[in-house]
């Protein structure tokens, strides 16, 4: 894997590659049901998360039509359909290269909401604030918060505030949810991945989880590695209006790239193929990956989208991810197959093949 995107544009991963990939005989062992308690890999957005859903939170709610398990939930309401979503965010440093708890929390929910296809309207806030917190560090973040949800075009009109007992919790937590509105034809999902589509990725890969890791570490490097914080409503925007008949759109965050392709190859039971020599990752990343031994691919973004397009539409979609000014990197990496449904492979640079599968828990903790 290299930190260089290609300048080619073609058609996904290399012609020259074999023209079928047999795994009819590849299984992932899956984790234990009966963990007798909650353990950090259970919030990391991987198999044990898809469990503790699945075998817990589903059953006790009772589950509903309307909830297909993606970034957010798209319901009626009269002649309208809106998306809603809600997310906490615990990541420590609560300051970090690029941006801090605050921006964060109002860039999540708002990319959590366009990952619909959704114009996100409103947000709530939340704040669980430990006794003995600086009153200056969170008036930060509350300004942080305000100034991204204004560069984002929402407004935060409802909130909460609970204070905690001193070293009972981390300094401060935020819950953040929020409604937007789907524009009329829109359907968005990913259960509606087809074989011969396109997979984009909007930027470079893993900026963010690296960038909360090279503070913890204390590594340092020629300039610092900054996360890529950000709201993505105006590009998702964009990107409609080239093409309303884009398939698929997720968040890669917890779990990073290799999450989100994954949960899109199981909800449409097709199989992904991707080139790894296609992947837009920044050379200091690619070697902050390597010290930790971490892998990119499960390294989490926060300013990065992942569109599954048909082919016949993926030219005007990457030019209008690449004319704002978060997608000046986007790549076409790779492509959705019928071949080994539910499986997604990397082509690799010396033409092998590997299988890349969703993280069981998380590599990195408390990164969001």
């Amino acid at each position: 894997m290299n930190g260089r995107q290609t300048e080619t544009t073609d058609r996904g991963p290399s012609e020259n590659a074999p023209a079928e990939i047999r795994f009819d005989g590849v299984s992932c062992p899956l984790p234990l049901q009966d963990y007798p308690n909650v353990i950090m890999g259970h919030g990391g957005g991987g198999k044990l998360t898809s469990e503790l859903i699945e075998h817990l939170f589903l059953p006790a709610f009772g589950g509903h039509p309307f909830v297909d398990l993606a970034d957010s939930t798209v319901f009626p309401v009269d002649a309208t359909r809106l998306a809603f979503s809600t997310d906490s965010y615990v990541v420590q440093p609560l300051f970090f290269p690029g941006g801090s708890i605050g921006d964060l929390a109002v860039n999540g929910t708002v990319n959590d909401i366009s990952m619909s296809g959704a114009k996100p309207l409103y947000l709530s806030a939340g704040f669980i604030v430990e006794e003995g917190f600086p009153i200056e560090q969170l008036q930060r973040i509350a300004h942080d918060m305000g100034a991204a949800a204004k560069r984002a075009g929402v407004s935060i009109i409802a909130g909460d505030t609970k204070v905690i007992e001193r070293a009972r919790g981390d300094g401060c937590y935020i819950n953040t949810a929020g409604v937007g509105v789907v524009g009329e034809g829109v359907e968005i999902g990913p259960k509606r991945a087809r074989p011969g589509d396109l997979v984009i990725v909007s930027g470079t890969l893993g900026d963010h989880g690296m960038a909360i890791m090279s503070v913890r570490e204390g590594l340092e490097f020629e300039s610092p590695i900054e996360s890529d914080s950000a709201s993505l409503n105006e590009m998702v925007a964009a990107m409609i209006q080239a093409s309303p008949a884009i398939r698929v759109l997720r968040d890669p965050t917890r779990g990073g790239l290799s999450a989100s392709l994954n949960e899109i190859a199981s909800a449409s039971k097709c199989g992904i193929v991707i080139d790894e020599s296609r992947l837009p990752i920044k050379p200091m990343v690619q070697s902050a990956c390597e010290i930790l031994g971490l892998d990119p691919l499960l390294v989490a973004n926060e300013g990065k989208l992942v569109c599954v397009v048909a082919e016949a539409d993926s030219e005007e979609v990457l030019a209008a991810i690449r004319s704002q000014p978060d997608g000046a990197n986007a790549a076409v990496i790779g492509k959705v197959v019928s071949e080994h449904p539910g499986i997604v492979v990397a082509r690799t640079s010396i033409g092998a093949s590997r299988v890349i599968t969703i993280p069981i828990g998380e590599q990195l903790p408390r990164i969001c």
